[in-house]
Formats: C-alpha cells, structure tokens, sequence
C-alpha cells in the first residue's frame, strides 16, 4: 500500500478502529488491550513501514509518509472514516492525518504525541527539553556506532520508560526494540518529526481524545494542552500511575477509555 508492503491484521467487529504503535516497537505492542478493544470493534492493527514485518525502503523517511500508509490502509480495507487510536510517535501520525484528510475519521485517540516543535517557545520547559535533547543525541549516536543495544538501553530507561525498564521488558519486546531502531533513527533524520501546524489541526472538527500519564515527563501535559486548544472538540485523560505506555501497563484502563470514548461520541451523534 502506498508503494510499500505493509503488515497488517483485522479482527472483531463492530465501528472500525485503527491503532498505530509508536517508535521502536510494532503491532505486538497491542496485544494487552487487543483481546478488550476486538470484542467492541473491528481492530486493525499494522507494523509501520520499516517496522518489524513491514518494509523498510531505502533512503530518507518521513513521517508525512506514515500518515500517507495509514490513509492508504484506511480506505483500502474499508475502514473509513475509521476510530484512529496512536501512541506517542503513532499519535503525531494520527494527528498529522487528521489535520490533512479529516473525512477519515469518525474520531481520534491520541496518547503523548512527542511533537515538542509545538512546545519550543515554552522557556519553562527549555532547560528539560534541551536536557531530553542530549540525551536523543546520545541515544543515535549509539546507533550509528552500531552499538544498538546500548542505544536502546539509554532509550527505554533514560527517555521513554524509566530507570530499571530494559530488564523488566519480556525478552521479545527487547529484540523488538533492537529490529526497529533503524527506524528510529530514520525517523529523528526527518527535519519536521516534532512539529505540526495547529492552524490546520483546528479544522479537524471531530471528536478528539487527548491522553497523557501522571509519571511522564512535564512536556506531554504542556503539548496535550496546546493540542487541546487546536482541536476544537478535544477532550483530555490522565492515566494515574501511568507513563508512556498505558496500553502496556495498565491495559484495562486503556482499553476501557477509549471504548468509553468511541460508545459515547456513537450515542451523541
């Protein structure tokens, strides 16, 4: 699809509902909510390109092209308008499309979207962002020495999970990590990776969900309130006791939002 061969897989009916993963990992990620969600929905979940059993072209990504095999694999397979539910860098691609084809959606979930573009100006957040920011670059420079696994490490304990993290993460998961980091450091070459125009995300006016957990860092609360002005019907969750992958640890209560939020925009409208 798109002119890339693309992972995919549809289970359960009911309202279409599309979940794409973040960096890093693939559709496995969703495995803890998929049982929940597929008894609601008809779940498509899919591998990113150069995710796992997705290709990986050559040449320079963008994230423009994630949003452009997500329409692809929304209107092929009949999806559309679809429930669309991502996770930090799947949540910026949902976003992205969003702002771009809103005729495909009914609504959208989106968890901690990592566009810090849109949160550049604030000096509160500079000192931690510019610390975050050495610590990406220590992260890549780990993998262009080839030194993946350490680079993976630094990601998962020092960026994205927390201290001890690595070594909690079921075997598979790790290997998942280690397969796909060339796509993450594809994906940091993308010069507009971090940003979005608001003023075109406002003329998505669907509804829209906004999540973000209590043990994230402070830069998802300030970017999920600047995305909650854009979006004219946004509303806004906070996981307690969550971080950057409620799906993952603390499923039930993923699962049951977002179904709350599908069922209740299906009873308004």
């Amino acid at each position: 699809m798109n002119g890339v061969e693309l992972f995919f897989e549809v289970g359960g009916d009911g309202d279409p509902l599309v979940l794409v993963h973040g960096s890093w990992s693939d559709h496995d990620s969703w495995t803890p909510v998929l049982h929940a969600l597929a008894l609601r929905f008809r779940v498509l979940i899919y591998d990113r390109r150069g995710h796992s059993q997705s290709e990986r072209p050559p040449g320079q990504g963008s994230r423009f092209e994630d949003e452009e095999d997500l329409a692809a694999l929304i209107e092929t397979l009949g999806f559309a308008p679809a429930y669309v539910a991502g996770s930090s860098f799947g949540a910026s691609t949902a976003l992205g499309l969003a702002a771009r084809r809103p005729e495909l959606f009914r609504g959208l979930v989106a968890h901690e979207p990592p566009l810090m573009g849109i949160v550049a100006d604030d000096p509160e957040l500079l000192p931690l962002m510019t610390a975050t920011g050495e610590k990406f670059e220590s992260v890549l420079a780990h993998l262009r020495a080839d030194e993946t696994l350490a680079g993976a490490r630094q990601f998962a304990e020092e960026i994205a999970l927390g201290p001890g993290a690595w070594d909690q993460l079921p075997e598979q998961r790790r290997e998942t990590f280690i397969t796909n980091a060339p796509t993450f450091m594809d994906e940091q070459s993308d010069p507009g990776w971090a940003d979005l125009d608001l003023g075109r995300l406002s003329g998505y006016t669907g509804p829209a969900l906004l999540t973000k957990g209590t043990e994230s860092p402070p830069w998802f609360s300030t970017i999920t309130t600047r995305l909650s002005r854009a979006l004219p019907q946004a509303e806004t969750h906070t996981f307690e006791g969550a971080g950057h992958i409620p799906h993952i640890s603390h499923p039930d209560a993923y699962a049951e939002r977002v179904t709350s939020f599908i069922e209740g925009n299906n009873r308004r409208s």
